[in-house]
């Protein structure tokens, strides 16, 4: 089941008809407060999230959602305005798994809600399993059993994307990643015009790192790695 928010009726009922194309169960509200009371009677397996909502806005719906014990492992996908960085930021910083720009292409709106659902239903594995409990590299320590990280001896809470993408690079420190490359790892679908995902954490686990954050370098017009030297 998918519950999606958007008080648009036109674009809730399009959305609602492809996704039920694609064999999906999906239920559409115009607002929170019939959101809110669907949740009371059955918890669906994803969150499609509109911002822009009359009453309660999107991000303080996520917020919500994130500090339920019952909802709190729901995958949620964000629907922001186009260029709206401000907003895109903060819900992912707010735990959410995606976020799509309106205006959205539908076969790239399937695309990402399959990846999201496909992502949410395994455990994040790297390229190869980890050998030991811990990884560790510059002053950034991550225990992969209690699912924690310090940035020397203080804890850094992460969201989940956030928690994976690092665990990414530091399992192979060294090696370049593509922008494709983290998007197939991490969210599990290929770029559709989407690399700018992968950017967007990129900056807002640097800032929660901190004086970690100097092991996260950029490669030019390639992607990112972690590395001690920066690469020009």
């Amino acid at each position: 089941m998918i519950y999606y928010v958007e008080d648009d009726t036109n674009i809730r009922d399009l959305v609602i008809y492809v996704l039920g194309q694609m064999e999906f169960e999906v239920k559409g509200f115009p607002d929170a407060e019939c959101f809110y009371a669907a949740l009371t009677e059955e918890l669906p397996e994803l969150i499609i999230l509109d911002i822009m909502l009359p009453g309660e806005d999107g991000l303080s719906i996520l917020s919500k959602l994130k500090n339920r014990e019952d909802t709190a492992d729901i995958p949620v996908i964000m629907l922001t305005a186009k260029g709206a960085e401000y907003d895109k930021v903060r819900g992912l910083d707010g735990g959410a798994d995606d976020y799509i720009a309106k205006p959205f292409g539908m076969m790239e709106f399937v695309s990402r809600v399959k990846a999201v659902l496909r992502r949410s239903k395994k455990e994040f594995t790297p390229a190869e399993e980890p050998k030991a409990s811990n990884i560790c590299f510059g002053n950034v320590h991550m225990d992969l059993q209690q699912h924690t990280i310090f940035v020397d001896k203080t804890e850094i809470k992460l969201t989940l994307k956030e928690y994976q993408l690092l665990q990414c690079l530091l399992e192979e420190p060294g090696k370049v990643f593509t922008r494709d490359e983290l998007l197939e790892k991490v969210w599990g679908y290929d770029s559709l015009g989407g690399t700018r995902t992968v950017d967007v954490h990129i900056q807002t686990l640097r800032q929660k790192l901190g004086t970690g954050a100097d092991i996260i370098l950029t490669v030019r017009g390639v992607g990112y790695k972690v590395g001690s030297q920066k690469t020009e």
